[in-house]
């Protein structure tokens, strides 16, 4: 959410970015917030005015019943009524307006960064790096859900009808690769130096519109029935929570930690065939990384999230790539953002396996997440990126480590994680 008095000193800028992030509807919402706080200001300093009024009057009539002058002091008081009425509605009047005004700030978009490539949506958006050799094998790679089959590793039939379409049983190997892969991830970040968290997996509706926009919130969040509840899309959204209505002295910034948690998604839309099986679903488990930190800190600390998530599947000899999305494709509260992409043998091109997001103050502003330092409180930056989804993550291991003979190789970083294993041995060569 932007600064009122930004928005109202500059609504030229504020115009040109979202025409940047082709929002052409949002415009008229500018001069609508400009013209809600005039009015807003206006009724506010005349009821200071007012309110200054009462005291003056109240005293004046305390002198007036001194000297004995009864209707003098009556016809201030006649004064005082009607300046309490009109008062009552100047404060009701600023509520509303004060409710317009912020309904409509939090559904200006941020201001992007000027780095940002100009794009309608992800077509548009621009690879930066590759990492790694992509590689295709000369043997067909099956489909990931086949490849699980073959370790007796997936039931989706089952799970369908236990919950659904979007929802898996995973076993045996494939269920203790999916439970390495987030413990090694643990560790990976533990050893830089971030503190390890499993926070709540609900958070309150107030922190749901602190941490997303209302369009996300609604392509998103699973609401809990009777209860100011909703279950997280990701930690970051409790995450970033935890700070709510805080003030952390300059000297402790920053806060860099990294979470477990499962995550629920609604997913809403019709899907192609590359993102079934384990790819798009409702429930999946991740290890997150955030960081709250000075302003001028931030663009740092985002080139050393997303080369987290590059190292960490670079340490499992996956090959990945950075994608710097366009401006039509940024969430309104994000100030700039990057995905990480994970090659894929068996369709031949990179898919996502991460997101890597620098909000700026928009969440602190919305969360009222200060810092308080030699000149005073100001409000804090905040960063996010997935370190792993092992749903997807899986399916960039299994097609990059597959072998003709369909063993599937475990990476050295693994092995502990795995209790020594080496190899994954389909079920079928084993009897």
């Amino acid at each position: 959410m932007l600064d009122l008095r930004f928005v109202r000193e500059n609504p030229e800028i504020v115009k040109q970015n979202i025409r940047n992030k082709f929002q052409d509807a949002k415009l008229p919402l500018v001069d609508e917030v400009i013209e809600l706080d005039a009015r807003n200001r206006a009724a506010k300093s005349e009821g200071d005015n007012l309110r200054a009024s009462r005291n003056k009057l109240s005293k004046q009539i305390g002198q007036l019943m001194a000297q004995g002058k009864k209707e003098e002091a009556e016809s201030v008081k006649t004064q005082v009524t009607a300046n309490a009425a009109r008062l009552a509605e100047l404060e009701k009047e600023e509520a509303e307006l004060e409710e317009r005004i912020l309904k409509i700030m939090m559904t200006i978009p941020n201001i992007i960064d000027p780095s940002v490539p100009i794009g309608k949506d992800d077509s548009e958006n621009v690879e930066l790096q590759r990492f790694g050799e992509p590689v295709v094998p000369d043997f067909e790679i099956p489909y990931h859900t086949d490849i699980m089959k073959t370790f007796d590793g997936i039931d989706l039939d089952a799970a369908g009808r236990v919950a659904g379409n979007g929802f898996y049983y995973l076993m045996g190997d494939i269920a203790r690769l999916h439970s390495a892969v987030i413990a090694y991830a643990r560790d990976f970040m533990i050893d830089r130096g971030f503190t390890y968290c499993v926070p709540p997996f609900m958070i309150r509706s107030n922190v749901v519109t602190g941490v997303m926009s209302f369009a996300e919130m609604d392509a998103m969040m699973y609401k809990i029935e009777g209860e100011d509840l909703y279950l997280i899309g990701t930690s970051e959204h409790s995450m970033i929570g935890k700070f709510i209505d805080t003030i952390t002295p300059e000297s402790q910034l920053p806060k860099t930690l990294t979470s477990y948690s499962p995550c629920f998604r609604k997913e809403k839309g019709a899907h192609g065939i590359e993102e079934r099986g384990v790819y798009r679903i409702h429930q999946f488990e991740k290890q997150e990384m955030i960081v709250v930190c000075k302003p001028e800190e931030s663009p740092m600390w985002y080139d050393k999230l997303w080369q987290n998530t590059v190292d960490l599947f670079r340490s499992m000899d996956i090959p990945v790539r950075t994608l710097e999305c366009c401006s039509g494709d940024l969430a309104d509260l994000k100030v700039k953002s990057c995905d990480v992409e994970a090659w894929s043998p068996r369709q031949k091109k990179y898919f996502e396996v991460g997101s890597c997001s620098n909000l700026g103050d928009a969440q602190a502003r919305r969360l009222r997440i200060r810092v308080e330092g030699e000149k005073g409180k100001y409000f804090a930056h905040t960063l996010n990126n997935t370190v792993v989804a092992p749903p997807r993550m899986l399916i960039a291991f299994l097609e990059n480590n597959l072998q003709a003979d369909g063993t599937v190789r475990i990476p050295k970083v693994l092995q502990p994680y795995m209790g020594g294993m080496t190899l994954l041995v389909p079920k079928t060569a084993q009897k």
